[in-house]
């Protein structure tokens, strides 16, 4: 059984895989040795890949590294998909493994990836699996957020139904602001790969892909646990790149 564990911004996702298939998923709020024990304890975890948006306490590395097969997603971590990123040490981990999870998915297809969370990234996945880079941009939260700590007088508002594009009040025109904005983003963003591509497959992933899901009126594949999934064929790859 292979272990994935992604640690984001706000949450730990940890994936448990039996081949390609992932059959336990699970959250925890902060990464310990004393959380992940039991289940190291209760699935018999020959591999272990791990993911992080920040540094892990080398205490949980030491430990993993002990206990499995393990590795940590590094910009030297060989890949199954090509990275052409021009600062790759700098890049995501969370974006890279997401492009993974697409070309296990969609192999020899050309993908646009949404990842919809803190931040909303859009990557671009060549057919012959060439991660070429895409955008980064405020999430949802973010930009609320932003407008009342950047200013004198905005309030901080919650998201909320958007009953007209045009906002007819303070509150609504920083919801719409921030809510129509992003999908407007998007919407724009796919339409102009749609014009400059033959074809590609939107994938969505992230916290937020089901508000996109529900308003985006475009074809989209969405899937909770595509990082999961690219760290599982990452993993996979780096194991058979051992034995040859």
């Amino acid at each position: 059984m292979n272990l994935a564990i992604d640690i984001g911004n706000t949450r730990t996702k940890l994936g448990f895989f039996e081949g390609d298939s992932l059959v336990r998923k699970e959250v925890v709020e902060r990464l310990s040795i004393e959380s992940i024990k039991p289940y190291l304890y209760n699935h018999p975890v020959s591999n272990c890949i791990l993911s992080s948006v920040g540094e892990t306490d080398a205490e949980i590395l030491g430990y993993l590294a002990a206990e499995t097969g393990f590795v940590e997603l590094t910009a030297e971590t060989p890949l199954p998909i090509e990275n052409r990123y021009a600062t790759p040490k700098t890049l995501g981990k969370d974006r890279l493994a997401a492009a993974a999870g697409a070309w296990a998915l969609f192999p020899g297809k050309r993908c646009l990836i949404i990842d919809a969370g803190t931040c909303i990234t859009c990557d671009v996945l060549s057919k012959e699996g060439i991660f070429l880079g895409g955008n980064i941009s405020p999430g949802i939260d973010m930009r609320l957020k932003a407008m009342h700590t950047f200013t004198a007088r905005l309030p901080l508002v919650p998201r909320g139904p958007m009953e007209h594009w045009i906002g007819h009040s303070t509150d609504s025109a920083l919801r719409n602001g921030a809510q129509w904005g992003a999908l407007w983003e998007l919407t724009g963003l796919i339409d102009h790969c749609e014009a400059g591509f033959d074809e590609i497959i939107v994938v969505l992933t992230g916290g937020d892909a089901d508000f996109f899901v529900k308003h985006l009126k475009r074809k989209i594949f969405a899937n909770p646990d595509l990082v999961l999934v690219g760290l599982n064929k990452i993993l996979t790859h780096y194991v058979n790149s051992l034995s040859k």
